[in-house]
Order: C-alpha cells, then structure tokens, then sequence
C-alpha cells in the first residue's frame, strides 16, 4: 500500500505541462514536492497565490506565505499573491486546469463528500464547492478506506456533497480508479503488491475490472 506521499507522487504524474493546478487541503498539498523539475506548471491556491512552489526547507519558513491549509510554502519565480476574491474570479472562469482535492467520500457517479461530518465542528467549507462546480478536470487523493475499515468508494455518499457527478479519477493507497460516464468505478491502476481481490474488498461501490490491471508506477 501507498501512503500520503506515495499518493501524492502517483498524482504528479497527472500534471501535464503548462497546467494551471490548484491543490486542495491534506494529501494534494504534498503534491508540489514531486512536480518532475522539466514540467513547467502553475500552482494556484485559493487564498491567492499564482506559482506556489513546494514546502520550504526547516528554518526557512516564511510565516506571511501560507497555502490555503495554513501551511507555509515557497514562492517560485515570477509568482503572484492577490486577494481571495480576484482568485475565486480565476476558480470561477475555468482558468484552472487541474484540480487535486481530498476526499472523505467518493460515490460511483462521482460525487464527492469532503467539507463536512455531521456532528463535528467545521470551520466553513473553504474553495472546494466553487472548485468542484468550475474545474475541468477533478482528481481526488484520498484513502481507500476510512479509520474503522469500511469503503470510502461507494454506491452513494452518505457525507453531506460538495458536489455531484465532477469527479474524473480517484488515487488511493490501493489503486487508481477512474470514474466511468455511465457510473462506476474502473480500475486502472493498483498500489505495488497490492492484489485486484484487496481493492474489491475495499470498494463498496461498483468496481469495474477489465484484462490484466497493471501496477502503478512511483519513481
């Protein structure tokens, strides 16, 4: 099995040249560190930032650049920091190729539950919902299953959505899995050492699986 950083690497590979990307909060974050140096991209961030590089190095954090999520970033050159609303303008428009987002549920006809758990205390639901209405291309890095050992890839999402039918391909720490027009889950791709009778175990949804399923490859 994958984890957080090997998902985040596996999702790198989805980053074609001259892309506009905005990373979401949790796993896509870790993103930025594994953008092969010849791919020339644009990281965007809803809290209004255009060419985010990665995590800076320890002791050299600097407290005024933070990503949506808080944490501290670098700035690449040629970068530009604008306020919120200029960025949700940008969102909005469809200037963003690539949206990488986590996920807390995922439903075979590619709705997505990521904002919110009844009963728990939620700051707000941040960019997501504007992210996932206007995105060309949504990928979503989440587990495969939750805490308790039960499917995060369902028939339906029993989480409040963020957003219905947006969802193109899911990573886990098992597979990739593509999101099929008619609905479903196809398998594309699993984690190394990981067998097609593990990921059907851990999708409750409806996995579709075709011929031989390759190993994904990392490096």
């Amino acid at each position: 099995m994958l984890d957080k950083n090997g998902i985040a690497k596996r999702i790198a590979k989805e980053v074609k040249n001259g892309m506009y990307v905005n990373l979401g909060i949790g796993i896509p974050t870790l993103v930025a560190n594994y953008i092969p140096k010849n791919i020339n991209v644009v990281l965007q961030s809803e809290n209004g930032i255009l060419n985010m590089g990665p995590f800076p190095f320890e002791g050299e954090e600097d407290a005024d650049l933070i990503n949506a999520g808080k944490q501290t970033v670098t700035l690449l050159p040629g970068a530009a920091i604008f306020d919120s609303a200029l960025s949700f303008g940008m969102i909005r428009a469809q200037k963003v190729d690539l949206t990488i987002l986590g996920g807390m549920e995922v439903s075979e006809n590619g709705d997505i539950a990521n904002w919110k758990i009844p009963g728990k205390l939620v700051k707000g639901m941040g960019g997501a919902m504007d992210l996932v209405a206007s995105a060309k291309n949504i990928i979503v890095a989440m587990q495969h299953v939750n805490k308790a050992g039960e499917s995060k890839l369902l028939p339906a999402c029993t989480l409040p959505l963020t957003g219905k039918k947006c969802v193109k391909r899911i990573v886990t720490e098992l597979a990739v899995v593509d999101i099929l027009p008619q609905g479903g889950f196809k398998l594309i791709e699993r984690a190394p050492g990981v067998s097609v009778d593990q990921i059907k175990r851990a999708t409750t949804g409806k996995l579709i699986i075709e011929g031989e399923i390759p190993e994904m490859v990392i490096d």
